[in-house]
């Protein structure tokens, strides 16, 4: 894709030159990729503006990539524009079509409770990833991606194309040719990035029944555009937009179908009655004549306003006593039966306790129960790592049960499904209410009333908060250290506290090279 890009750079008459960004393994790093994402938009800032870059092309495809590389480029405000690397071809295990992680959840839990066999689960691995290219589920990286276009960064229709489609080979050649043109036109991230596309994205985000994690990076790529976004404005957004995507795992199908079906630009033509259809896009055009021509080639995987996959919408965001500063739940992926729900807590101090007493015969657990995993956010994770999808514990799955309420401080994967609350801050390590909910601690959940709650007195839960010590830092130096003391809640992105662009604030200033201060001083 890269040398697709540079072909398309040297057609408009641009000098194209490759330049690496911190590699983010989304499965591979410890505990998380997103303990480096800010890392990585750092790198991404730092190297566009030291170099004489008349303008930049994004390639990213994965979870904390595109959020990272926007975010860096996004405080340089040169012109700009993403392409990303596109959905993988899905995975067959017999004869049925897999999401990358979505099935895999389903299976690991089949094998978990003696349903599969050793050497089925061993055909699975060997199945499950047949191409290059990202989840082709609804998950992190298929949701950003069209998150993207959906804001305006990419040229129209790029986001969903499958990664080994030629096509997406020719999107790349446009992009880097659009580039080009960018810099005649001097059109930059800061008149693209307004809060009309701030409104499309999050509109977009709730039709594709997207990855709760967007939240998270929508408000940071809004903070380091100088927008100050907050859980209220997905809120307001969310409670009248449905789902529209019938896309695993809030669906059926899979991204690549999204696209067959006319992809974002047939969604957003749906949705277009709720979109602000005068933002500007790096196409040069507005977002409404971006749609105008499109179709919808399948109802069943875009469905319509009047007769939408799920009328709920797909993202709440919660208050509470237990969520003063927020959380989320992706109720479309989740148990409708559970959204109003009165249960036990049973909790996990950290993910070490959970990974020994989960499975332990003699845990004292229910399907009415609510597992509460703490110290997994920002802070406490660190990185705030995708541990909100708690596994059901295995006597429980032999039973039957596939889904009860879990709640934590930590992220979950876009793959991931259940009645799961996620983010809520303040986070437990920062000694939030979750920090003092004890073993049968009485616990609500009442999705429609937004709200998370520990239903013991308030005289209770002052008192244990008094009582309650901070748990000892994870790092003492290094970029851990500068982590823990300046990322923010996941109620602000998560970003650190001093990248985040002030309000009427103007870009800093390129720094001179060696050259030009010579020739200035000449």
């Amino acid at each position: 894709m890269a040398q697709a890009v540079r072909r398309g750079v040297l057609q408009a008459g641009g000098l194209p030159l490759e330049f690496p960004a911190t590699a983010l393994g989304e499965n591979l790093m410890k505990p998380t990729a997103m303990l480096y994402r800010n890392l990585m938009a750092m790198d991404v800032e730092e190297s566009i503006r030291a170099y004489p870059m008349d303008a930049v092309v994004l390639l990213g495809g994965c979870d904390k990539t595109v959020p990272a590389q926007l975010m860096g480029a996004i405080r340089v405000d040169i012109p700009t524009i993403m392409v990303t690397g596109g959905p993988a071809e899905p995975a067959c295990f017999r004869g049925r079509k897999l999401g990358s992680a979505t099935d895999l959840w389903h299976y690991t839990d089949d094998f978990r409770a003696g349903r599969m066999s050793e050497a089925d689960y061993s055909e699975l691995e060997g199945a499950l990833y047949p191409s290059a290219g990202h989840c082709t589920e609804m998950g992190t990286a298929s949701t950003m991606t069209i998150v993207v276009e959906a804001l305006g960064m990419a040229l129209t229709g790029s986001a969903a194309i499958p990664a080994v489609d030629a096509r997406r080979l020719a999107a790349a050649e446009a992009t880097g040719r659009r580039a080009v043109e960018l810099v005649r036109e001097d059109l930059k991230p800061s008149r693209i990035l307004t809060r009309e596309a701030f409104n499309n994205a999050i509109t977009v985000l709730m039709a594709i029944g997207g990855s709760t994690n967007a939240v998270i990076h929508l408000i940071a790529i809004a903070g380091r555009a100088g927008i100050n976004l907050t859980l209220e404005d997905f809120h307001r957004i969310g409670a009248h937009t449905p789902v529209l995507a019938n896309v695993r795992p809030s669906g059926e199908h899979l991204t690549g179908d999204l696209y067959r079906a006319g992809g974002v630009p047939a969604l957003m033509k749906e949705l277009s009655g709720l979109l602000p259809g005068d933002a500007l896009t790096v196409g040069g055009a507005r977002v409404a004549a971006n749609f105008a021509t499109a179709q919808v080639a399948d109802r069943d995987v875009i469905a319509t306003l009047a007769a939408p996959v799920n009328p709920a919408g797909a993202i709440a965001i919660l208050g509470g006593n237990l969520a003063p500063a927020g959380a989320v739940i992706k109720r479309s992926a989740a148990t409708e039966s559970l959204l109003r729900h009165r249960g036990q807590a049973v909790v996990f101090e950290d993910i070490y306790d959970l990974g020994r007493r989960i499975d332990d015969p003699d845990l004292d657990v229910d399907a009415d129960s609510v597992l509460v995993l703490k110290n997994a956010g920002p802070k406490g994770g660190p990185g705030m790592p995708e541990w909100g999808m708690l596994p059901i514990p295995q006597k429980l799955l032999r039973r039957g049960v596939s889904d009860m309420i879990r709640i934590s401080d930590a992220r979950m994967s876009g793959t991931g499904f259940g009645t799961a609350v996620l983010h809520i801050s303040p986070e437990s390590a920062c000694g939030g209410p979750l920090a003092i909910v004890q073993n049968g601690d009485p616990i609500v959940l009442a999705v429609e009333r937004r709200r998370i709650d520990l239903d013991i007195p308030e005289q209770d839960i002052s008192a244990r908060q008094k009582r309650w010590t901070p748990p000892r830092p994870h790092y003492r130096r290094g970029y851990g250290a500068v982590f823990l003391e300046h990322v923010l809640q996941a109620n602000e992105g998560c970003d650190f506290d001093f990248l985040r662009r002030l309000p009427d604030e103007a870009p800093e200033s390129e720094p001179l090279g060696f050259l030009n201060g010579w020739i200035g001083g000449w």
